[in-house]
């Protein structure tokens, strides 16, 4: 593919203006002082999916333990890790990043990158990832029967391995409606950095980076390719900025959910410094963080803190150390392969890639070994799995029990069904009942399931769960 172009990729152009024929100047009563871009990330911040991310979990589900991270208090981690980056770009950098004046680099790369690192958790459903695999076990345990009228391929493998991030693309090009069709109505630049994985569902291939889960689904298939249309890019190929979103999500995961973890009592520093120094193999980088955090924790042992004190301050004393390594290694690999990305050929994760890669992996290696598989957090995550079907199973009835079969809209069959029906958000259901959605019956029906239970918070999904059951729904 030809070289990516910056004057693309921040493209600031809405899809509402293009279908208006507009540009992207603001009339005369709108003039104001931000750019575009950062009005993307003033428009995610203010929208109800960011705020019901505050009861979503992150790793830990339903916890009564306030000072451990939701999937909200993640979101704004990464985003300020993403911001933080794209200014370090621009201002430490300068001939890599000497972008015409009028692309407003140094304001608006800061602003894309914050705004994506905000809004790239927003379609994961409630009880995290477990949340994922919970729908798609429920679709592949009524598969084939569910999928009646749907062509095998992609119609079918946008269910069978449903994807949050598909997810957090249609809520905002298509559910979180506001006076038309076109969701929050984001800028190109914004729509095509979000695409973690551009492309689609029936073209997995754990293999390959760009391609190792989904981004959208075929009911927003179009959408995407006016957006690469208008950003210069096509499937298969990353924006540049995307490379950065992703790091600053895996640096934020992979250091605090060991922090998180501390602070309910189930590792200790001890145990993280005892776990990395017996794999470091010489590692520079991890070596040295170590020696940081040793040094760290005998100065605060000086001052006859408790154990859980001096625990507690040691643990977030690391956090702040590890993130800055793996931030300063993340960026020097962006920079280092900027050629290799901007031609759309860099194929690999920048922490992967990077001189913390052996930090970054262990840290993940010791949260999968010592918190993960512990019982009080698999206990949680199968009341979410327990929940979830639950829920799917009573919509799913409600959804498919009406009088016209290729009327969504039509009157349900009994008085249990019309209510559960009449539950369902009706923003989602005012998408899938509109005639103007072309997509077949059977997707639509099973698309306003998987949008209604993703679209809730943890407490609310067993809350609900526990109210239609008690108005006999099953």
């Amino acid at each position: 593919m030809p070289y990516l172009d910056w004057e693309k990729l921040l493209n600031a152009r809405r899809r509402k203006d293009k279908a208006n024929g507009q540009g992207t100047e603001r009339s005369p009563k709108a003039v104001e002082q931000r750019t575009e871009l950062e009005r993307d990330h003033d428009r995610i911040l203010f929208s109800t999916p960011v705020r019901r991310m505050q009861d979503k979990t992150q790793v830990f589900p339903l916890d009564p333990n306030d000072s451990v991270r939701t999937r909200l208090t993640h979101s704004h981690e990464v985003a300020n890790m993403c911001r933080s980056f794209g200014t370090a770009l621009v201002h430490a950098y300068p001939e890599q990043f000497s972008l015409p004046k009028d692309l407003n680099a140094e304001r608006n790369i800061p602003a894309l990158l914050e705004a994506i690192g905000l809004a790239h958790d927003l379609g994961n459903p409630p009880f995290g990832h477990q949340g994922e695999n919970a729908i798609q076990s429920w679709i592949a345990s009524k598969a084939p029967r569910i999928f009646e009228g749907l062509e095998e391929g992609a119609l079918r493998e946008d269910f069978l391995r449903f994807e949050g991030n598909a997810q957090a693309f249609r809520l905002l090009t298509r559910l979180q409606i506001l006076n038309d069709d076109f969701g929050l109505n984001m800028t190109y630049a914004f729509l095509a950095a979000l695409l973690k994985y551009p492309s689609p569902s029936d073209k997995v291939t754990k293999s390959v980076l760009a391609r190792k889960k989904f981004n959208f689904f075929q009911s927003e298939a179009e959408i995407v390719k006016d957006v690469w249309e208008e950003t210069g890019l096509s499937e298969g190929v990353r924006h540049p900025l995307t490379f950065i979103m992703e790091a600053c999500d895996d640096i934020a995961y992979s250091v605090v959910d060991v922090e998180d973890a501390a602070k309910k009592g189930l590792v200790n520093f001890d145990s993280l410094i005892g776990y990395l120094l017996n794999r470091a193999e010489g590692d520079e980088v991890v070596l040295k963080v170590i020696a940081d955090a040793k040094a760290q924790h005998e100065k605060f042992r000086e001052q006859s803190l408790s154990a859980p004190e001096l625990d507690d301050i040691t643990m977030q004393m690391f956090r702040v150390s590890a993130i800055h390594v793996m931030i300063v290694e993340a960026t020097n690999t962006f920079v280092a392969n900027l050629s290799a990305i901007m031609a759309g050929t860099f194929g690999y994760e920048l922490m992967a890639a990077s001189k913390a890669a052996r930090l970054w992996r262990l840290l993940k290696d010791f949260a999968g070994t010592h918190i993960y598989p512990r019982r009080e957090v698999l206990e949680v995550e199968l009341t979410g799995h327990q929940t979830i079907h639950g829920l799917m199973d009573v919509f799913w009835a409600a959804i498919t029990d009406r009088v016209d079969p290729a009327n969504l809209a039509s009157k349900r069959t009994s008085p249990l069904h019309s209510y559960v029906y009449s539950r369902i958000s009706e923003n989602y259901r005012r998408v899938a009942e509109n005639p103007k959605n072309h997509m077949p019956i059977r997707y639509r029906e099973l698309q306003l399931l998987t949008d209604m239970v993703s679209g809730m918070t943890d407490s609310f999904a067993v809350s609900m769960l526990r109210e239609l059951r008690a108005r006999g729904a099953s």
